[in-house]
């Protein structure tokens, strides 16, 4: 009969074989499998099993790892000190590689990384870095990509996320950009005025076959100068000879229309009869003599009326 004590020893021991044979593979892992310091094979994701305190099994992620590439001080081409950081984005490509050929594949994409960032950056000056960014991203990228391709690792992209520059440097570009920025509105203003030249152009000779068009337009003008409730207008010189011309017409009207109606026969006024055609006088005098001639028979007939009596 078997000891109770040693089937409780045995199954203890089954579970601790079991425990140290049995492995996980998750389905972003590949399991590389040593046999007494020998790679045996890779282990795709699943339940899998090893031999215990034979086989040892290292796991590397295939997934995209972030690396913060840290700030570090570089000359440009142009002798200008600046602070630049980076961040690249890698992956495993091949598991063997990336645990045989390397001690550590992080450390090691990180001090290449850094170095690459340094000498691409040296090589451009000032204005290529801010402008050319992008430019210089590839440029790291595929430098950075070639040194890491025999450890089996794959880098996908590399971003310069920060350029910091001395204060001084700060100054004379935001000089640089306030004199490209003052030469374009010149510019700009510039071909306004050109544009506005010759259209008034063409609305002078407009206004100059009309000319009435002018004094609708200072009307307009005046229109606009009396929204804004100012205390004082300036009449131009035309607007002034108009608003005279109209002053003396009213004014004539007046004194007309106050003068006693002294002389009424257009016959006898001299402002009537001058310039007149013969035919409006005559026309004029025709009435005259038929009312002449009426007022005749008139007293005629009275004077006949009192001899009868």
């Amino acid at each position: 009969m078997v000891d109770p004590i040693t089937t409780v020893i045995v199954a203890i021991i089954i579970l601790i074989i079991l425990g140290l044979s049995i492995r996980i593979v998750n389905q972003y892992e590949r399991g590389v499998v040593f046999r007494l310091g020998k790679v045996i094979g890779i282990k795709e994701p699943g339940l899998r099993i090893i031999i215990p305190l034979v086989d040892r099994m290292v796991k590397p992620s295939l997934q995209i790892i972030t690396m913060p590439i840290q700030s570090q001080k570089i000359i440009t081409e142009d002798n200008v000190s600046i602070d630049v950081a980076a961040v690249a984005y890698f992956k495993i490509v091949d598991p063997y590689k990336a645990v045989v050929e390397v001690e550590n594949y992080t450390r090691a994409v990180n001090q290449i990384s850094q170095t690459t960032v340094r000498s691409v950056v040296g090589q451009f000056n000032l204005d290529e870095i801010l402008s050319e960014t992008p430019k210089i991203n590839l440029r790291i990228k595929e430098l950075i990509d070639n040194h890491s391709e025999p450890w089996g690792i794959s880098v996908t992209t590399v971003e310069i996320k920060d350029i910091t520059l001395p204060e001084n440097m700060k100054r004379v570009i935001g000089l640089q950009a306030e004199a490209e920025r003052e030469k374009r509105a010149k510019i700009i203003a510039a071909d306004g005025e050109y544009l506005s030249a010759a259209k008034l152009g063409e609305a002078a000779d407009i206004i100059s076959q009309h000319p009435i068009a002018l004094q609708l337009r200072i009307m307009q003008v005046l229109n606009q100068i009396a929204v804004e409730k100012n205390s004082t207008i300036i009449f131009p010189a035309p607007l002034m000879n108009s608003i005279t011309d109209i002053s003396n017409f009213l004014k004539t009207e007046n004194a007309e229309a106050t003068t006693p109606k002294n002389n009424l026969d257009p016959l006898k006024n001299d402002d009537v009869t001058e310039n007149q055609p013969k035919a409006v006088l005559d026309l004029l005098k025709t009435p005259k003599t038929e009312s002449a001639a009426s007022k005749e028979t008139t007293e005629n007939v009275g004077t006949k009326k009192s001899e009868d009596k």
